[in-house]
């Protein structure tokens, strides 16, 4: 196992490895993405209540869903890199952040939309709503952190300390329905309970989170291997790896 976490670590390995692997994420999800779309979009019934305004869901919730994972994901990163100085883990949060960012950023737009036809405003400062600004918040401030620091080292374990300490903000957006009074629906998905919609809604909008975990999951893969060219680049193995090309 620990073999394995050293192998892991090395930036030399995870470029190489990750070369094989990432076609295969872009694929999936391009696929998933691309049938959950159309499914949910075209193919699925209308909502009862809600009409066609339903189908942001399909974009709305596994945005949603993928901001507050990135999050977590980098605050895990963040003590991988803080306790056993394992590079690549820096490297991968660093790359994360501006992902996460979006992710966040389309989630609360597409919330927004949302809530013109269902609660009759943009915006409220419901406890979902104010929670999911917050993680925007928390995410431009570990961007901010890490082009504020002259040493990178520093950067890394500022922006690491942020996303730690932030990580407490993820329960809060995952129960504010739970302890407070918001118009917010509760979670579309649960591990204990069936969703309460039908199988032909629910279903393209399960294909469609898989599909943007694996768009995230290709992201992160491209952007590291950058990263890892820019950071190793006085390395023999990335100089050599150069001269190939050329």
């Amino acid at each position: 196992m620990w073999a394995f976490i050293h192998k892991l670590g090395s930036p030399k390995w995870f470029y190489g490895i990750s070369q094989r692997l990432q076609p295969w994420f872009w694929v999936v999800a391009l696929v998933l993405i691309a049938v959950g779309t159309v499914w949910g979009l075209a193919f699925a019934p209308a909502d009862y209540q809600q009409g066609n305004s339903f189908r942001i869901i399909y974009v709305h919730v596994p945005s949603a869903f993928l901001a507050q994972s990135i999050f977590v994901t980098m605050a895990v990163a963040g003590v991988i890199f803080m306790v056993w100085k394992i590079k690549i883990a820096d490297m991968a949060a660093a790359v994360m952040a501006p992902l996460g960012a979006a992710m966040t950023f389309i989630s609360l737009f597409s919330g927004a939309v949302w809530g013109v036809p269902t609660w009759g405003t943009w915006w409220m400062w419901d406890a979902r709503l104010t929670s999911m600004l917050i993680l925007l918040f928390l995410y431009l401030g570990v961007i901010a952190l890490r082009g504020a620091f002259a040493s990178r080292d520093s950067a890394s374990r500022a922006a690491s300390v942020l996303a730690m300490v932030g990580v407490i903000n993820i329960p809060i957006i995952k129960y504010s329905v739970d302890w407070w009074y918001t118009l917010h629906q509760p979670a579309s998905f649960t591990l204990t309970e069936r969703p309460a919609m039908p199988t032909e809604m629910w279903l393209p909008l399960l294909i469609m989170v898989v599909g943007f975990y694996c768009f995230f999951i290709a992201v992160t893969l491209l952007r590291t291997r950058t990263e890892i060219l820019r950071r190793e680049a006085n390395k023999r193995w990335v100089r050599e790896l150069a001269g190939e090309a050329n």
